[in-house]
């Protein structure tokens, strides 16, 4: 059963959840695990693309968009809105959109972002995942 957390970002900041998504994202990397972001639209997609190589001095996340990959390519992380994950990703899924993605379930473990300004849909979320009996777990972040 997918592992579901709740990354409460405390910052403000139009771009504070996806920064807090890029720290996720590497973390889980560099642990070994592959990594599917997901988001709202391609707009963001471009955003958190470019933020993923300057977030954090002398960090390396590798990285794509999901239109870009090939059938069989190696990259860990990969950023995607508008289509399920490719087949091989099923690791650790990072959302920053306002609804459960439907594919959720297929992944260990499901990382969701809350910003401030997403906060009752965050709460629909929980709900959604406690109602069904997913583990959840909560995280502060400053």
């Amino acid at each position: 059963m997918t592992e579901v957390s709740f990354y409460i970002v405390e910052a403000e900041g139009a771009d504070a959840g996806m920064r807090t998504a890029c720290r996720l994202a590497e973390k889980a990397h560099d642990q070994g695990h592959r990594v599917y972001l997901h988001v709202a639209d391609a707009a963001a997609a471009q955003t958190l693309d470019g933020l993923l190589w300057t977030f954090r001095q002398g960090s390396f996340v590798p990285h794509l968009v999901a239109t870009a990959r090939g059938e069989q390519d190696p990259t860990p992380v990969v950023i995607g809105h508008d289509a399920e994950p490719p087949g091989d990703f099923d690791d650790v899924l990072i959302s920053l959109t306002d609804e459960v993605p439907a594919f959720f379930s297929r992944f260990t473990r499901s990382l969701e972002i809350v910003t401030p300004g997403n906060r009752l849909a965050a709460r629909q979320r929980y709900r959604f995942y406690q109602e069904r009996g997913y583990p959840l777990e909560t995280h502060k972040i400053a």
